[in-house]
């Protein structure tokens, strides 16, 4: 019996796989095209769906939220490109949840081959051989893969978690902090553990306006309103 080759999934913190693709926005060469940005690279089961069309609608309402943020959105599905443009079209003429003359401008990947797809083991064979699960990478402005979701194909994604993730990343990384639970832009923020009994007792003394502790381990930093 003849075995499929096993593709690795990238993990968190590995390098985004490369990829040069034919797009809706013309060929695109990964990641050499977005040094120095973030990505959200995600795939979708197939043109013509209506859970699809939901998202598609909502990613493009929000495309300048993103580019605000520094951060590209990059599609991808394994119907043909034609089908992709007769399906964007489409998009332009529906009316949903208040949105209407939506038009998709950052690029929708022709993947029929499924190269793509597998090197980012978007292919999950007990969901479907021949559709792409609702797959979504953040990746950083250093090709880094830095949060994976997936979503089952009968499940539309939240699109304001995924732009409070990316919110979340460039915080952390600018900062050097950690987000708690249910982090909003404003809220408080984690700091590094202490690394000493000296430090971790001199937190737990000196608490002020700007930092607070529940614990040794545990302490705040008040974000300035």
């Amino acid at each position: 019996m003849e075995e499929m080759q096993a593709t690795r999934m990238p993990l968190i913190g590995d390098t985004a796989p490369s990829f040069k693709a034919v797009t809706t926005q013309g060929e695109i060469n990964f990641p050499e095209d977005y040094k120095g940005k973030w990505v959200i690279l995600f795939s979708h089961p197939a043109d013509f769906t209506p859970v699809c069309t939901t998202e598609f609608m909502t990613f493009a309402s929000m495309a300048d939220e993103f580019k605000a943020l520094n951060t590209e959105l990059i599609g991808l599905s394994v119907d043909s490109l034609y089908a992709h443009i007769a399906w964007l079209r489409k998009i332009q003429e529906l009316t949903w949840n208040g949105k209407k003359n939506i038009e998709v401008k950052f690029p929708l990947i022709e993947d029929i081959r499924m190269e793509v797809a597998n090197k980012y083991g978007m292919m999950q064979p007990g969901q479907s051989n021949t559709q792409a699960v609702r797959a979504v990478f953040v990746i950083d402005p250093n090709a880094k893969i830095r949060t994976i979701l997936y979503y089952p194909l009968s499940t539309g994604r939240n699109f304001d978690e995924i732009k409070r993730i990316v919110l979340a990343l460039q915080k952390a990384d600018s900062d050097g902090v950690a987000t708690p639970a249910d982090w909003r832009p404003g809220s408080d923020v984690i700091v590094p553990t202490a690394g000493s009994c000296g430090t971790a007792k001199e937190r737990m003394e000196n608490q002020n306006d700007d930092q607070y502790c529940l614990d040794w381990f545990m302490c705040f930093r008040r974000e300035k309103k």
